[in-house]
C-alpha cells in the first residue's frame, strides 16, 4: 500500500487515522512487510470500525466500493487491480504477520473462506463457533407423554389456521442446549420463554437425579434492557397458568452481562471465564441482538458444560455497535423452510404442527434450533407502523413511500392530524425542523383535542407535584411521561444528529442556557456503566427538585422505586430530549420520531431505520430533512 493511498483515503473520510496507526504498527513488526499485506490490514481495521470482524476477500476482489461500503462518490478503481489470488499470496508469505491459526501473529487468514481476521476476533469466532456447535447438538431424541401434554396446556389449540410458532419455539428449544427465539415486537418472545421455563421447571421436578430447582439466569446486553426484561417477565409469569411453585421458580430480574460475568475496570478480563464458570442451568439472554462477538465469546467461555443457553431477540435489528453481528449471524437462512427433516419430524410429535418441507433448503445446523415468531399481537394487518417496517425489513422503497404518503385516515398511527399536511419527502430541511418543533411542544387549538402531546405531558407531570402522594411517585410518574415521547437520529453529530437535536430541544422547552448544566426537568442518560452507583450506560434518569427543593436525579430502580442520585456523582451523562437508534435499543415509547439527517451517510441502513420503527408502540413519525435519504437507507442492508 502506497502512503498516497492511506492518505488519500483517510482524506476522503472512508479511512481513519486509526488505520493508519495499525498500518504503522505492522510495519514496525515487519520493516520488509509487502505493500498488499499492509493494505490488506488497513481495510481489515476499516472494516472492524464498522463492525465487521473480518475482511471478506472474496468480496473485496469482486467490489471493492461495495465490500467496504464506501459511497459512489469515492474513486475504488485502483483496488479493482488486485485480485483474490493476489490477496491470498501475499498474506499466505507473510510468516512473521499472518498465520493459519496457531501462534500469535497479529493477523490470521481463514484459507477456507478467504477471510482476514484480527487474531483476538478469530479466537473469539472459534470459541462461539465450537461452544454453540456443541450446544446445538440435540440432547433428547423424544420427550415423555407428560410434557407433551403439559405443552398443549401451555399452547392451547386456536381456532385458526395459523401456525403456532410460540408452541413450535418451545419445543424446538427442549431438543438441544442452545435455542433462539426471535421475531419483530409483539410477537410473543417474554410469553413463549415463561411458558418453555414452565416446562423446563416441571421436567427438572420429575428428574430424581437433579434433586434440586433448576438455577435459571435472565440477563441482558445493557441496563434498560436488564429493567425492561425484568418488567416484562414479571407480566408474563403472572398470567401464566401454571401452578404458584412454578412461578416461584422464574427468574424475575435480569441482570446485565458485564454484571453476570464480573467485568474487571480497565480490563477485558472477567470474574467469571473459562477456568470460572457461573454457576447456571439455564442462562437466558434477551435482546440478544445487541451482543456483539467479543462478549458473545466471554458469555460462551463462562457458560457450564451442562448449562443450556436461550437468546431472545429481534435478528431484524441493529447489530452491536462493536464489531460482530452474532444473532444475525446465527439467524441467516433461518426459518420454517430451513428445518431439515428430523426437525420438521420432532415439531409435528410434539407441536402437532405440519410444517412444509423444502427439499432445496440449505439450513444451517443453528437454524435448526432457531424459530421465527411471525404473528405480531401488538401490530395487525392495518397498522402503519408494522407495515412500514415489514416494508423498510423487506427493502421495499416503493411500499415504503406508498405508506408514508397514504392518507391519513389509512394509517393514522404514522400521520398525527396536526401534521397531515406534511409529506415526507417533498419538504425541505428547514421544514423538517418546523414540524419537529410542534411535534416537541405542541400547541393545538384549545377547541381540538390533540392526543399526541410531545415532550408536554412530562412537563406538565413535573408541575404536578403535589398531586401526589410521596416524592417517589411524583418521579415515577415523571419517568413514565418522559417515555411517552422521544426523538431519535441516526447520528450524533450535526444539525439533525442528536447533539444539534437537544440543544434545539432545549431551546424550545425554554430551558436555561447551556452555561447552565443542571436544572429541574432534564433528562440524562448514562454514558458508562457506574457500579458504585449502580448505574447502567443507557439508564436515563431526569433531575428534580426533592423536599428541600435540592436538585437531584431520579433513575427507576424496580418496583416503582426511585433512586436518588446527586448530579455532582454523574460526571458521565448526556441530555436525552434525543437518542441515537442505537441506544433506543431494549426500549419502547409511545410515540417515536425518527429524524434523518440531510446527506446519505454509512450508518443508514434498512436495519436502522426499522430499529427506530420499532421503537414505537402506537405512533411513528418519519421526518426525512432531505430527498433521497430514506430511498438510499431502505436500499442498504448492513448484512
Amino acid at each position: 500500500m502506497t502512503i498516497k493511498h492511506l492518505e488519500l483515503g483517510i482524506a476522503q473520510g472512508w479511512l481513519q487515522p486509526l488505520d493508519r496507526a495499525f498500518v504503522q504498527f505492522l510495519n514496525r513488526q515487519s520493516p520488509n512487510a509487502n505493500s498488499t499485506v499492509l493494505l490488506a490490514a488497513a481495510l481489515l481495521s476499516q472494516q472492524l470500525a464498522q463492525g465487521a470482524v473480518y475482511l471478506d476477500l472474496q468480496a473485496l476482489s469482486q467490489d471493492p466500493a461495495q465490500s467496504l461500503a464506501v459511497g459512489e462518490a469515492v474513486d475504488l478503481d485502483w483496488l479493482k487491480q488486485y485480485q483474490l489470488n493476489d490477496w491470498l499470496t501475499a498474506l499466505s508469505q507473510a510468516d512473521d504477520l499472518v498465520a493459519t491459526g496457531e501462534g500469535n501473529t497479529p493477523l490470521v487468514l481463514d484459507v477456507v473462506h478467504h477471510r482476514l481476521y484480527l487474531r483476538r476476533y478469530w479466537q473469539y469466532q472459534q470459541t462461539v463457533t465450537q461452544v454453540i456447535d456443541r450446544l446445538v447438538q440435540p440432547v433428547r431424541d423424544s420427550l415423555p407423554a407428560q410434557v407433551k401434554a403439559e405443552i398443549a396446556g401451555l399452547f392451547p389449540a386456536q381456532n385458526s389456521a395459523q401456525t403456532d410458532w410460540q408452541k413450535i419455539a418451545c419445543v424446538v428449544a427442549l431438543r438441544a442446549k442452545f435455542s433462539i427465539i426471535t421475531g419483530g415486537p409483539g410477537t410473543g418472545k417474554t410469553t413463549t420463554l415463561t411458558k418453555l421455563l414452565a416446562v423446563l421447571i416441571k421436567m427438572a421436578s420429575a428428574d430424581a437425579s437433579l434433586g434440586r430447582p433448576l438455577n435459571i439466569i435472565l440477563a441482558a446486553p445493557t441496563g434498560k434492557a436488564a429493567a425492561r426484561v425484568s418488567e416484562s417477565i414479571n407480566g408474563a409469569v403472572e398470567k401464566l397458568k401454571v401452578d404458584e411453585a412454578i412461578k416461584q421458580q422464574m427468574p424475575r430480574k435480569a441482570s446485565t452481562l458485564h454484571r453476570l460475568l464480573g467485568s474487571r475496570p480497565n480490563s477485558r478480563q472477567y470474574k467469571y471465564n473459562q477456568h470460572n464458570r457461573l454457576v447456571a442451568d439455564v442462562v437466558i439472554v434477551d435482546e440478544a441482538s445487541m451482543i456483539d462477538l467479543e462478549m458473545m465469546a466471554a458469555l460462551l467461555a463462562a457458560l457450564p458444560d451442562t448449562a443450556s443457553l436461550i437468546l431472545l431477540g429481534d435478528k431484524d435489528q441493529l447489530a452491536s455497535v462493536e464489531p460482530g453481528s452474532v444473532l444475525g449471524d446465527l439467524c441467516h437462512g433461518a426459518g420454517g423452510l430451513a428445518y431439515d427433516p428430523s426437525t420438521l419430524a420432532w415439531i409435528e410429535s410434539y407441536a402437532s404442527e405440519r410444517l412444509a418441507e423444502n427439499p432445496l433448503s440449505q439450513g444451517q445446523v443453528y437454524n435448526q434450533q432457531t424459530t421465527v415468531l411471525q404473528h405480531s399481537y401488538r401490530f395487525n394487518d392495518e397498522s402503519g407502523i408494522g407495515n412500514l417496517a415489514k416494508a423498510v425489513n423487506a427493502g421495499d422503497y416503493p411500499k415504503v413511500a406508498a405508506i408514508l404518503n397514504a392518507p391519513a385516515e389509512y394509517y393514522p398511527d404514522l400521520n398525527p392530524a396536526h401534521i397531515a399536511d406534511y409529506q415526507a419527502h417533498k419538504k425541505q430541511p428547514k421544514d423538517a425542523l418546523a414540524v419537529l418543533e410542534k411535534l416537541v411542544l405542541p400547541n393545538p387549538d384549545p377547541k381540538q383535542k390533540i392526543r399526541l402531546t410531545g415532550y408536554g405531558l412530562y412537563r406538565q407531570t413535573i408541575k404536578n407535584k403535589s398531586g401526589y402522594s410521596s416524592l417517589d411517585d411524583w418521579a415515577w410518574a415523571v419517568l413514565n411521561a418522559f417515555d411517552t415521547f422521544r426523538v431519535l437520529s441516526p447520528l450524533r453529530r450535526g444539525v439533525y444528529g442528536v447533539d444539534g437535536l437537544n440543544q434545539r430541544i432545549e431551546q424550545w422547552l425554554g430551558q436555561p442556557s447551556t452555561s447552565q448544566a443542571w436544572y429541574e426537568g432534564r433528562p440524562v442518560m448514562v454514558t458508562s456503566n457506574d457500579y458504585g452507583l449502580g448505574l447502567m450506560n443507557g439508564d436515563i434518569g431526569i433531575a428534580l427538585k426533592d423536599q428541600n427543593n435540592k436538585l437531584r436525579v431520579a433513575f427507576p430502580a424496580g418496583d416503582k422505586q426511585i433512586h436518588w442520585v446527586s448530579p455532582l456523582r454523574l460526571p458521565n451523562v448526556e441530555t436525552a430530549y434525543a437518542m441515537t437508534v442505537h441506544k433506543s435499543q431494549g426500549s419502547e415509547f409511545s410515540h417515536v420520531v425518527l429524524v434523518l439527517p440531510d446527506q446519505i451517510s454509512q450508518v443508514l441502513t434498512r436495519e436502522l431505520i426499522y430499529t427506530g420503527i420499532t421503537r414505537a408502540k402506537l405512533d411513528f413519525t418519519l421526518l426525512e430533512s432531505q430527498v433521497g435519504v430514506l430511498e438510499q437507507a431502505v436500499g442498504a442492508s448492513c448484512r
